[in-house]
């Protein structure tokens, strides 16, 4: 029962920000982790962003000091804050949530960053 629902994907130009946002419903309350990957067109999944049930956050190196992940716990929600998108940023952005060794995904919302 357990679906995430991604929104906020868009086509921004290179310096611009977006933010996603991740809503999660179904029999899970509260995830140990929530965070975001992206897959790139012919590339495979990487790791963007992860925050604990308790706000602790972590970051690939390639987004460090340009994102910013939060969540709202009351919500079941997490967020993705993206500022100074570059044309390298361009993906499909999946919601992630992990409980009890078990992952979660959403579908996938489209970032797109135009040179």
């Amino acid at each position: 029962q357990v679906q995430l629902v991604e929104s906020g994907g868009g086509l921004v130009q290179t310096g611009g920000s977006l933010r996603l946002s991740c809503a999660a419903s179904g029999g899970i309350f509260s995830f140990s982790y929530m965070g975001w990957y992206r897959q790139a067109p012919g590339k495979q999944r990487e790791f963007v962003a992860t925050v604990s049930r308790g706000g602790s956050t972590n970051y690939a190196d390639s987004v460090k000091g340009r994102f910013t992940i939060s969540r709202d716990n009351a919500k079941i929600s997490v967020y993705l804050q993206m500022n100074n998108l570059k044309p390298e940023d361009t993906a499909v952005y999946t919601c992630n949530a992990h409980y009890v060794g078990m992952d979660y995904w959403g579908k996938g919302t489209l970032v797109t960053v135009s040179s």
